[in-house]
């Protein structure tokens, strides 16, 4: 079924289309500051090992800290943004990313830095609830698809940067200096939304626009279990793909940084491939089962050609990590879509607490399970999760409240 607007047709006329499309820009940015302050730790793993003396589990641990405070805090910046607004949350959010980076800069030992990634993910998970809804209050379902394939770009982009210089700056200047992209990157995107970005506008407050929508179906629900499952192979290759190409293939930090952020371009651009063929077909379900399979068939090739040695899997991973996060958008436009104006920041946030338990949960026992079995076997064994999600994605897309 195809998706109606939530946006009235005179409210998409109060702004010009360069200054949506700007806020667009802006909101793309503003998560892609957030990812490299949750994402980023991941490629200090190899430092944290083999100059700080830290296990593989008790690295990964680490890592995963910047998921847990952002797991602890979705919820309440999504119900943040549904009562506030989303330009107040993308401001508050962003600058306690700032100050949560600077801290970071600041402390000595691993607790505190710890400490200081945790407050950092925090922060950093305001921003996922709000600019999605300045996308999807701001654009029409005809274009909703595309617009929020390109806000999703954001996560890998992120990745990507932090991909490109924080391996390269902590193998030649130390961790410090490395933690300095997460301040600089957060401080930026706030500046840019204090100028660019405005609250989109909601309709009348209706009992069907109110109402909740989990009470209604288990469309939402399904969605949730679906991304969860989804989420396991994409955290994977993000968390343990450097770490793969520098232990196993003997690869250079440098040119494993540019190889994993080149990755990373091919996943933002394979979200935004998905999102306009939601639009093409009219929904956001078909492609999203579409890409479990492809997620599925990847994961276990990747596996098996990296057992086997063969360099083909350094194109796999390539392919792995494009697929594996083409469905985020997808399944955040649907949450977004059903839940409606008054609902779909705490569905947001539900949405992605979800997945982030599940990735900072990744991170150590996919650590645990490499130590103990290997890169190949934990590639492998990670293609059950999209084939479980395939039989719970909604057959169909349901009628947004709107």
């Amino acid at each position: 079924m195809g998706v109606v607007s939530t946006v009235p047709a005179s409210a998409e006329r109060a702004v010009s289309e360069r200054r949506r499309w700007a806020m667009l820009a802006v909101s793309t940015f503003a998560q892609a500051a957030a990812s490299v302050a949750i994402n980023g730790a991941a490629f200090l793993i190899p430092v944290l090992v083999h100059d700080r003396g830290l296990s593989l589990t008790q690295a990964g641990t680490l890592a995963a800290l910047p998921l847990v405070g952002v797991l602890c805090t979705l919820l309440l910046w999504g119900a943040a943004v549904d009562r506030y607004g989303e330009r107040a949350v993308l401001l508050a959010g962003l600058g306690g990313t700032t100050l949560a980076g600077i801290l970071a800069l600041l402390v000595d030992g691993t607790v505190p830095l710890g400490a200081a990634l945790f407050l950092g993910g925090a922060f950093a998970a305001s921003t996922s609830s709000a600019s999605g809804r300045v996308v999807v209050g701001w654009f029409p379902p005809a274009r909703r698809g595309l617009a929020m394939g390109i806000r999703q770009m954001a996560q890998p982009a992120g990745v990507g940067i932090a991909a490109v210089t924080i391996p390269v700056i902590s193998a030649h200047q130390g961790i410090t200096a490395a933690l300095t992209v997460s301040p600089v990157a957060a401080a930026v995107a706030a500046v840019a939304v204090a100028v660019i970005v405005l609250d989109p506008p909601r309709p009348p407050r209706h009992v069907e626009h109110t109402a909740n929508p989990y009470r209604q179906s288990s469309y939402l629900q399904r969605i949730h279990v679906a991304s969860i499952l989804l989420v396991v192979p994409q955290f994977l290759v993000w968390t343990y793909a450097l770490v793969w190409l520098l232990d196993d293939r003997g690869w250079e930090p440098g040119p494993a940084g540019l190889l994993v952020a080149g990755t990373q371009l091919l996943g933002a651009l394979g979200r935004i491939a998905s999102g306009a063929l939601s639009d093409v077909v009219g929904g956001r379900m078909r492609p999203m089962r579409w890409i479990a399979v492809g997620a599925a068939v990847t994961m276990a090739l990747l596996g098996l050609t990296a057992w086997l040695g063969w360099a083909v899997s350094i194109l796999l991973l390539a392919a792995a990590t494009t697929i594996t996060v083409a469905d985020n958008g997808l399944a955040f436009t649907a949450t977004a879509e059903r839940a409606g104006p008054y609902w779909s920041g705490r569905a947001l946030g539900v949405q992605n607490t979800a997945q982030y338990l599940t990735a900072s949960l990744c991170a150590p026992l996919a650590g645990a399970s490499i130590t103990h079995w290997g890169h190949p076997a934990t590639f492998a064994l990670s293609a059950l999760f999209p084939l479980a999600a395939i039989a719970l994605v909604p057959t169909r897309d349901e009628r947004p409240l709107a």
